[in-house]
């Protein structure tokens, strides 16, 4: 074989063995997979794929991906490296405000991601269960818990007191007011907090006197009472301003004739006589002593008792009995004390 030959052999084998190798790297490169991480609803699994794209590759694994579920990376990714994909399906979760129940799905699985994609704000005070930052699982229900904290001020009275001293140039029986009370207020703050529309506690953050209460001061009268009847020195219980008149047992006074059967008698039932006088019992109860002092320099009616009572014998009105018409007209109308007697 001469060398010419021997050349284009050469060449030949040449060209065999580049085709060879070519053909076998073909096939390596075509038959070599690309080692995925997939992470599926947190479970990690390694897998390795010959698909082309991320789409490809799960419709070749027949993975079960729900819509909404959230994927890593864009499904048209090519795969020509290793990567990580992680696919979260989307879950149900139940959440509690108040009493009302709402169901959502979420492809997040702590308790403010899963608030979150429910479109849930929380004020400061807020709070949940579970925790904000937990890791929950499916079908768990997020209890909300609004919390309110109100001040809430009230003004309350603090009652005054009564300061009595006693005045011995004071009639007994008198009393005198020297200073009107005045009730003080009390102002408290307190913080009520309510969670969920209910009042779960209560501080009181403030408690003072905004106004000082006034006691009253009030004075009684310690000095004997007595007055000198034609008897001497009598002690009475009070004295009375009256305007007295005077009736006999005429008809033009007692409105009863002779052979009336009430005739002569009075309205305690008893027989009139010098000494009974008329009164209204609102103001001086029947059977009660009494002493008549005039106060025009004439002679005292002096003492008698409250037997009587007359329709004209209203208030400070006294009527006095006498035996004739004649003394009746004498004593006419006057003013004068009516003590009330011990």
């Amino acid at each position: 074989m001469n060398s010419k030959m021997i050349k284009k052999a050469e060449k030949f084998r040449a060209i065999v063995i580049l085709a060879i190798v070519a053909t076998l790297s073909l096939g390596f490169y075509m038959f070599q997979g690309n080692e995925i991480t997939l992470d599926l609803d947190g479970k990690v699994t390694e897998v390795v794929s010959y698909s082309k794209t991320v789409k490809d590759f799960i419709e070749s694994k027949e993975i079960d991906v729900k819509e909404g579920a959230y994927i890593s990376v864009p499904l048209d990714t090519k795969i020509k490296e290793d990567i990580k994909l992680t696919i979260k399906n989307p879950k149900n979760y139940t959440i509690n405000e108040a009493g009302v129940m709402i169901d959502i799905k979420s492809v997040h699985s702590k308790t403010k991601d899963i608030l979150k994609d429910a479109g849930v704000s929380l004020g400061e005070l807020d709070y949940t269960l579970p925790d904000l930052d937990k890791e929950i699982g499916p079908n768990t229900t997020i209890e909300i818990y609004k919390v309110k904290e109100v001040v809430e001020i009230e003004d309350i009275e603090i009652p005054y007191e009564e300061q009595v001293s006693m005045n011995k140039d004071i009639d007994r029986g008198v009393i005198n007011v020297i200073q009107e009370g005045k009730n003080g207020i009390r102002r408290s703050e307190t913080k009520n907090k309510y969670v969920n529309g209910v009042l779960e506690s209560s501080v009181i953050v403030k408690d003072e006197v905004i106004t000082e209460p006034v006691n009253k001061l009030v004075e009684k009268g310690t000095k004997e009472l007595v007055v000198t009847t034609s008897r001497g020195d009598t002690r009475y219980r009070r004295k009375v301003a009256m305007t007295a008149t005077a009736y006999d047992l005429s008809y033009e006074s007692t409105g009863k004739s002779p052979g009336h059967k009430h005739y002569g008698l009075t309205a305690s039932g008893t027989h009139v006589r010098p000494g009974v006088v008329a009164v209204d019992p609102k103001v001086i109860p029947l059977g009660t002593k009494l002493y008549i002092e005039s106060l025009d320099g004439t002679k005292d009616y002096g003492f008698a008792v409250a037997e009587d009572t007359g329709g004209a014998i209203k208030g400070n009105k006294i009527d006095l009995f006498f035996n004739t018409k004649a003394e009746c007209y004498s004593f006419g109308r006057r003013k004068v004390n009516v003590y009330v007697l011990d």
